[in-house]
């Protein structure tokens, strides 16, 4: 493949998919900043790896991974090598504002998940990964992706109440 036509594909599929990948690492972080750098290191390894990703259907998968792997390589830095936004005191996060959407409601829950249990949600039901397909991505046991599962869904319900919204791929 040409280099052109390389970078012809790979644009293509950066305008296509840019948004999806970047909902998906928002759903890992809760942190539209961390979910833009986690999306750029994907799409910057994703584009050295571009002529080995011969199949379509391996894309998602391959930026999905990437941004996985970088969300826990980021959890293991110590704080103190860490990134932080703004200033240190000068430029504080806006509180959230309090929202009555479904939406809203389920992404603060999320947040206060273990950062396991939020991705094994996110992948199993935003996603809709099969309990196998979860554990790959992940790399743990079935049987832990549907621990992580139950304790989720029970701590989702407990702050949401009896009717967990209807999560969308949106």
């Amino acid at each position: 493949m040409r280099k052109a036509d390389r970078d012809t594909a790979f644009s293509e599929y950066v305008a296509t998919r840019q948004g999806y990948l970047r909902r998906f690492a928002y759903t890992l972080t809760s942190d539209w900043g961390r979910a833009d750098d986690l999306v750029q290191t994907a799409l910057t390894k994703m584009y050295v790896a571009w002529p080995r990703l011969r199949d379509d259907r391996a894309h998602d998968a391959y930026a999905r991974r990437v941004i996985l792997n970088a969300n826990i390589d980021e959890g293991r830095r110590p704080a103190r090598r860490r990134e932080s936004p703004g200033l240190e005191g000068i430029d504080a996060a806006a509180p959230p504002a309090a929202d009555a959407d479904d939406r809203h409601s389920l992404l603060a829950a999320l947040d206060t998940l273990p950062a396991m249990q939020r991705k094994v949600v996110v992948l199993r039901h935003w996603l809709d990964f099969s309990v196998e397909q979860t554990a790959h991505e992940l790399a743990i046991a079935p049987g832990t992706v549907k621990a992580h599962t139950h304790h989720a869904l029970k701590s989702l319900r407990a702050a949401l109440g009896d009717e967990l919204p209807e999560m969308t791929r949106n």
